[in-house]
């Protein structure tokens, strides 16, 4: 309709700039790029990156990197009141780690039409069996966010891969 970003929309794009720039530390240290930061109060509370072949930790990934860095900082593994914010829709462990954190609300980049928990393949977020369901929007700076991942993976296609075991989207 044109005019101005209504403020909600513009918060969310300037969020989605500083998770997109955590994706980028992920890229350069050769992680699927997926960045995420969790805000409450209008302040970062905890920031995160891909990390799961660095760490060795399959559960190192971009969302739960952040909410274990903001329940450090908050003092307590419930976040509630907080957006989190992360270029690729979360997967099915992230999500549940979103909802254990009591995050209220998940704002994400890129669909992942494979393993998107927040409305692609599954909506953990919103199931009514558990005990607490999280808003979320989908499709912020979502071509930025996209066209980082297909860049990513395009690149590796062409590189031969040294043996090295396949990356998934994390």
């Amino acid at each position: 309709m044109g005019g101005a970003p209504e403020p909600d929309e513009e918060r969310d794009r300037r969020w989605m700039r500083a998770a997109l720039e955590l994706a980028r530390l992920a890229e350069r240290a050769g992680e699927v790029p997926v960045g995420a930061v969790l805000v409450r109060d209008g302040q970062a509370l905890g920031e995160g990156w891909n990390r799961p072949i660095g760490a060795c930790d399959p559960t190192a990934h971009a969302e739960v990197v952040a909410l274990r860095a903001a329940a450090a900082r908050a003092g307590n593994y419930r976040l509630p009141g907080s957006v989190l914010y992360v270029t690729l829709e979360p997967c099915p462990m992230c999500a549940g780690a979103i909802v254990q954190a009591r995050v209220a609300r998940l704002v994400y980049g890129a669909a992942d039409p494979r393993a998107g928990a927040a409305g692609s393949v599954f909506n953990l977020l919103q199931a009514p069996a558990l005990n607490h369901q999280a808003e979320f929007r989908g499709g912020v700076l979502a071509e930025e966010c996209a066209g980082l991942l297909q860049a990513f993976f395009r690149a590796r296609r062409i590189k031969p891969s040294g043996g090295a075991s396949p990356v998934s989207a994390g």
